[in-house]
């Protein structure tokens, strides 16, 4: 377009003003409805970041509550003192958890988290269960657990005790000395330790301590760290006298003065009271359909197999070791050779030995009970009282006692199963957890 034809189209704009305010009116509503569109675009998008704040307000309150609920039953199940009502405090922001005991054998655990001014509302209710809990791989009295040569623990350690290693040993879990006198040393642990004194270890996580030296910590430090709180061995005496009772209730085996009661063929026991030692030798098939009490010593060796009956499902058996009159010397388990142990053939079912032999609690050198060579298969070890020995090749899921020895190649490899472990006859124990909700 040349500069006469611009002018003549300038002229002709002033002639016809309509055209122009045609044009100027569409613009103006092209103007106008641009605004209205930006205006809905930001309105909904602060819409959409309140409503997106109020969630994330919501979800801190229902995590809250959540993390109050399970310190609440953490507590519970390792027995550790909780009151009726705690509080905890997180960047501001509060759980309140209250434990109600609604009846003898139920209690309701409720959590209300408050963030902002949104209040989220769990609960959880707990049921008491047959039998108990293990949630260590090992857990050891004041005599400490002592870990020799290569031998290792798959799973967490808590000790009242010191916790002392030698050689090439290995704890692939954490490791707990409880306590002020609690000590952590020449230990190779793969997660975090916790002890007064942690001294000549390899810590792959953190250390809290109070003292420390010749250690090497892959995580953080946190010196100045509170001492452990010591907690109780999860089996009672009276929880072992009372499936003591439940075996004698089945029937007695009178030994009529022999010293002990042999088996060397297939068997089924139980329940049931074998009133002298027990020895079970050669390679029988020994099937256990409930707990048995036998009033002396236990030794079991060879290729003998000790199962539960096919019957208990996924519930476990008791084989206990105890003589009242005499826990100094007698009262003792010696399992060796190549002796294998089976559940029921379901999943959580176990065979739990008890020795009631009292003498390392005492001070004396006795052992309540020893296991060795090659000896594996679903079976749990308890000595409340005495000294536990584990030596050679060998492997068993879950020790406790007043003291424990690990040598040579000996593993202890935790399930986490025994949470819920459940046994054929006998009191209440551990609770369980029969429901978890959001109320509000």
């Amino acid at each position: 377009m040349n500069k006469k034809n611009k002018i003549l189209n300038l002229k002709s704009y002033i002639l016809n003003p309509q055209g122009g305010q045609a044009a100027i009116t569409a613009v103006l509503f092209f103007v106008a409805a641009t605004l209205v569109l930006a205006v809905g675009s930001a309105s909904s998008a602060l819409k959409e970041k309140a409503s997106s704040g109020s969630t994330i307000v919501g979800k801190k309150g229902y995590f809250l509550s959540e993390a109050g609920q399970e310190d609440a039953i953490y507590r519970i199940f390792t027995g550790k003192p909780i009151g009726e009502n705690i509080v905890l405090s997180l960047g501001g922001d509060t759980a309140t958890i209250t434990v109600a005991d609604v009846a003898s054998d139920r209690k309701d655990i409720t959590a209300a988290g408050s963030s902002g001014k949104n209040i989220r509302k769990t609960q959880v209710t707990l049921l008491v269960g047959e039998g108990t809990s293990f949630i260590y791989g090992v857990q050891v009295g004041d005599g400490g657990l002592i870990m020799e040569n290569n031998s290792s623990v798959i799973g967490n350690v808590f000790s009242g005790g010191p916790v002392i290693g030698q050689n090439n040993n290995i704890v692939r879990g954490e490791v707990v000395s409880a306590g002020v006198n609690g000590l952590i040393d020449g230990v190779h642990a793969t997660s975090s330790a916790y002890a007064h004194t942690i001294s000549d270890s390899l810590i792959e996580g953190d250390a809290y301590y109070q003292d420390i030296s010749d250690t090497t910590v892959l995580g953080q430090l946190f010196p100045d760290s509170e001492d452990q709180e010591a907690q109780s061995l999860p089996i009672s005496d009276q929880m072992i006298e009372d499936w003591e009772s439940g075996a004698e209730a089945g029937g007695v085996i009178d030994c009529s003065g022999a010293d002990e009661y042999e088996i060397e063929e297939d068997i089924t026991l139980g329940p049931v009271k074998i009133d002298c030692d027990l020895e079970i030798s050669g390679s029988p098939t020994v099937t256990l359909a409930g707990n048995v009490w036998v009033v002396g010593d236990i030794e079991i060796e060879n290729k003998a197999i000790i199962q539960a009956h096919s019957s208990l499902g996924n519930k476990s058996v008791v084989v206990i070791a105890d003589n009242p009159s005499d826990r100094l010397t007698s009262s003792k388990i010696n399992l060796k050779n190549l002796a294998e142990f089976y559940g029921s053939g379901q999943a959580g079912s176990y065979v739990l030995f008890i020795s009631q032999n009292n003498s390392a609690e005492n001070g004396g050198s006795e052992r309540a009970i020893e296991i060795e060579n090659n000896t594996t298969g679903d079976v749990l070890l308890y000595a409340g009282h005495g000294e536990v020995l584990l030596k050679n090749n060998l492997d068993v899921r879950e020790v406790t006692g007043y003291r424990v020895r690990l040598q040579n190649n000996a593993t202890v490899l935790y399930n986490m199963g025994l949470r819920n472990l459940l046994f054929s006859t006998g009191p209440s124990g551990g609770y369980e957890i029969i429901d978890w909700k959001e109320i509000e």
